[in-house]
């Protein structure tokens, strides 16, 4: 059992005055926080290990002080160190975790200490004010709920209107285990489970008088087991039988049972062999109130159950209400929601309203659970209870109503594809319990019993791959109303070959299915499907879909196809159904049909907010922006009068010409006069995080000087070897010139260098100058001939407000893209002289702000936590002189800002663009 909280915090006061003088690091670091897990009740070494390796970028060890996969990495430091570099440190190890293909150790927090101070970084936190906390150690014990996701306290929370707790998944999840360990599993277990899990939810809504399963167990199964499983099958049978097909000399307690129907008990299923412990444990489950499960996250729950690593984590996995709510919401629940109150109490159009309800077919063609089915049926069951409610208002009427008549949503409404069987079972079960929850509260308002036994109707959950049969199968397109749901992402380094022969299919030969996520699929069966209809759709999608180059190639297709509308657009925000320890995916939804309406809605979450400011949009386009039609795509010249930009040079050469340090050492002591060709390399990572790495750079080489250097040559014929065992053809032919890079771009003069990659987190990326001597690898993009106005434009909010549209991603980090973002970037147009002199003038003030920090790295400098406030100001000097060039009234947000450039992208590239396609539009709605 974990301690109670007054216990921890007991602990952590003593704790507090036992370290209270301690100051060496190394001496004493690992009995710290051995101690300090105690104080949570926990063995450091049954949860977390010290000194974990992990490898970096340049192919050596780093060692993470204390790591706990999943949940924490500790980095520690001796009194009075910077804890901001220990926790740079960190972050850089959470990147090297994620760069070395372990991105699913990674941890949600990091918490760095010099044994007087704690630093606590929340890497999924969900506003800024969440995402660090410092406090000096005396004061842990008043900090120390921060802290309880280490015993276990400290979970995703479950929605208020779902009150499931931990202790539903224990005492299921313990009934599972043991019933696994004795040999009953697969699926057998799961459809016992199933069962198990109405009876116990039937015996406390009043499906089954209260406490039938209970007593029925406990009387009339042996103590030891052995019984329990014939006694089971003979109460399912029984669930399955209509009464006038039962046996008449039936028990008193089997025969009162309702029949259930709906192939919940139909199929045979082998007896589980019981034992007394699992018996117990059984009866354990019916101790539970499962009148509180919510069965928007039943299939969550259950999911848990059966999988036991996932089971801890029950307060994450699972898809909140709130964010399916921003799916149907705009959708057609806050339509109807309108409808009713402009309705009043207007019989006739109450009625036509109620009619709407009842014609409603909505399809989710990848289900899962059937969350989004679960909670879309709830709504639609509740809006229809506030329309009979005022037909039938008078309370003589009341007692008159056959209730029967007049509920007229059902379950069979609603339609599923599920890949798995498992999920998809669940998701019909989910549907009858949330069936019978909406059906009790009719019984309250209408004061007549409402339950739908037998189970008559059904949801129509199909079994099968949704990208390889027609969805018409499921619900033809002519009676659908609605397509949602949250198709599974996977990008494309993670696909499975089925799923890669998916993309296949669906694509067809267009060469957009090797870009575009898995999701993507999705979008182009619901635009074959919704094809002359007025379906409306919505997907919870990757972000990815709406940024870089997969938004022009799968918006291509879509046109090609037909070209659906956007109707609405949720941009950017943290998507909670991930399980902690994994990476937060960031999501956007977006609602989209074949015809054209009014009211389009863009909702959008600026600087972490969790809950949206809603903007009205005549146009929303594939990038969710106000804005034209628009494609981004790859061009090969600057669409501005600019400098062109060019990726650095590519050694191409097994890392045979690359120097650490300590190689470099080694080499001018073994060739002295090596050191003229001996040049600072610079990736992204060693130029952000100011980081020494070196390169033979033999372009002026001449023969007699490099055979008279024997380690150079050495590593010259390294390079040659590698490059001839290469298997491709144009790498074996840079085996003639083993001296030189593969590719060499490195400018003659001083250029500007702009990192491939840098955090999404950093309000600007990192960029420039270098001189010529400083090599830029193919890592990065260098402008050989860019000045202080050039510098100034990229450094400013308004063009990382088209990096944070146009970009693809690593990972969630900005991936900058010669081709795509800064060829397609729309610079400002006719600038006068003095607003030129001012963007140069503040461009320079930001370097000098950064030279005034000579020991911080960029990392340091633009860490969103740390920048130091001379800086910041001196880019809001350079923000507003840039931004004045583009035009003099201030924009007020990143949305005008986008907006606004979108605009000017489409003026300057008409002239290139072929003619529009002018098609005859459909009539709004």
């Amino acid at each position: 059992m974990p301690l109670s909280w007054n216990e921890i915090r007991s602990r952590s006061l003593a704790f507090s005055k036992e370290w209270a003088h301690e100051e060496r690091e190394h001496a004493e670091a690992k009995t710290f926080w051995d101690e300090f897990f105690k104080v949570f009740g926990l063995t450091r070494r049954h949860v977390a290990s010290f000194e974990e390796p992990v490898k970096n970028i340049r192919g050596h060890y780093g060692f993470i002080d204390l790591f706990w996969k999943g949940v924490l990495l500790a980095e520690h430091k001796s009194r009075g160190e910077n804890l901001d570099k220990a926790h740079s440190q960190a972050m850089q190890y959470v990147q090297d975790l994620v760069n070395e293909g372990r991105g699913e150790e990674v941890p949600r927090y990091v918490l760095v200490s010099d044994f007087a101070r704690m630093a606590l970084h929340d890497l999924e936190a969900e506003t800024p004010a969440e995402q660090s906390f410092v406090f000096e150690l005396p004061e842990l014990h008043r900090h120390v709920n921060r802290l309880g996701f280490i015993p276990g306290y400290k979970q995703h929370k479950l929605e208020p209107e779902d009150p499931v707790n931990i202790k539903a998944v224990r005492i299921m999840g313990d009934l599972h285990d043991a019933l696994e360990t004795g040999g009953y599993s697969g699926h057998e277990l799961e459809r016992l489970l199933v069962r198990i899990l109405f009876c116990l939810f039937a015996e406390d809504t009043g499906i089954f008088e209260r406490d039938a399963f209970t007593l029925y167990l406990e009387n009339h199964t042996r103590e030891d087991g052995s019984d329990l499983g014939p006694q089971l099958a003979r109460l399912f049978d029984v669930l399955n039988r209509a009464p006038e097909q039962r046996q008449k000399n039936l028990l008193e307690e089997l025969a009162s049972l309702p029949y259930v129907n709906g192939e919940l008990y139909a199929e045979p299923l082998s007896f589980a062999e019981f034992n007394r412990d699992m018996r117990n444990r059984l009866l354990a489950c019916t101790k539970f109130d499962w009148s509180r499960i919510s069965p928007a996250v039943f299939g969550a729950l259950f999911q848990a159950v059966m999988e036991p690593k996932e089971r801890r984590q029950i307060g994450a996995h699972y898809t909140s209400e709130r964010d399916i709510l921003k799916v149907i919401g705009p959708l057609f629940l806050d339509e109807l929601k309108t409808e009713l109150a402009k309705a009043g109490n207007d019989s006739r159009r109450l009625k036509a309203l109620h009619e709407q309800l009842a014609r409603m077919r909505l399809v989710d063609p990848a289900c899962g659970c059937g969350n989004f089915l679960v909670i879309s049926y709830r709504e639609l069951r509740l809006l229809e209870s506030e329309i009979v409610r005022r037909l039938h208002k008078k309370p003589d009427t009341q007692r008159r109503l056959d209730v029967n008549t007049l509920i007229r949503v059902d379950v069979d409404q609603f339609h599923g594809i599920e890949i798995e069987e498992w999920p998809a079972r669940i998701a019909e079960v989910a549907m009858w319990l949330m069936d019978h929850q909406m059906n009790q509260r009719v019984s309250e308002d209408f004061g007549e019993y409402f339950v739908r036994l037998p189970l008559r109707k059904s949801p129509h959950i199909r079994l099968g791959n949704a990208l390889r049969i027609d969805w018409n199968e499921v619900l033809p397109a002519t009676e659908c109303t609605h397509v949602l749901g949250n198709p599974p992402f996977v990008g494309k380094q993670f696909r499975s070959q089925s799923q890669v022969e998916d993309m296949r299919l669906v694509w067809g030969d267009e060469n957009g299915g090797q870009v575009v996520d898995y999701v993507g699929c999705w979008y182009l069966k619901a635009a074959d499907y919704m094809k002359g209809t007025r379906i409306r759709a919505a997907f919870v999608s990757t972000n990815s879909i709406s940024q870089g180059e997969q938004c022009a190639a799968l918006w291509k297709e879509l046109r090609r196809r037909g070209e659906p509308v956007i109707l609405f657009a949720h941009r950017t925000f943290p998507w909670e159904s991930e399980a902690r320890g994994k990476a937060h995916v960031h999501v956007v939804v977006i609602g989209f049909s074949p015809v054209n309406a009014n009211n389009k809605r863009i909702f959008d979450y600026e600087h972490g907010t969790r809950e949206p400011s809603v903007a009205r949009a005549s146009n929303i386009n594939a990038y969710l922006v106000d804005g034209p039609n628009v494609l981004i795509e790859s061009r090969t010249a600057p669409l501005s009068a600019v400098p062109p930009i060019v990726f650095g040079s590519m050694p191409n050469d097994g890392g045979h010409l690359l120097l650490d340090p300590e190689q470099r050492k080694e080499l001018l002591r073994r060739c002295p006069e090596a050191k003229r060709f001996i040049k600072r390399f610079v990736g992204s990572q060693e130029f952000i995080n100011k980081l020494e790495r070196w390169c033979l750079w033999l372009v002026d080489a001449s023969p007699d000087e490099l055979r008279r250097m024997k380690p150079v040559m050495e590593r010259v014929e390294g390079v040659k070897s590698h490059r001839e065992a290469s298997r491709r053809g144009t790498t074996r032919e840079l085996a003639a010139t083993p001296t030189l890079f593969g590719e060499i771009r490195q400018p003659k003069f001083r250029y500007l260098l702009v990192p491939s990659v840098s955090s999404e987190h950093r309000r600007y990326i990192p960029i420039g100058f270098n001189p010529p001597s400083v090599i830029a690898s193919n890592l990065t993009l260098v402008v050989p001939k860019a000045g202080l106005l050039h510098f100034g434009v990229l450094s400013s909010t308004m063009h990382m407000a088209w990096v944070r549209h146009v970009a693809g991603r690593l990972k969630s980090d900005f991936r900058y893209s010669a081709k795509l973002v800064y060829n397609n970037f729309p610079w400002p147009q006719d600038v006068s002289d003095a607003r030129r002199e001012a963007v140069e003038e503040t461009a320079q003030g930001v370097l000098d702000a950064r030279a005034a920090h000579p020991d911080a790295t960029l990392a340091d400098l633009y860490d969103p936590l740390a920048m130091p406030a001379d800086l910041a100001k001196a880019h809001a000097r350079l923000d507003r002189a840039v931004d004045r060039c583009y035009r003099s009234q201030p924009f007020a947000n990143e949305r005008k800002r986008i907006e606004y450039l979108f605009n000017l992208y489409q003026q300057l590239s008409a002239p290139l663009l072929p003619a529009p396609n002018r098609r005859r539009r459909k009539a709004t709605d």
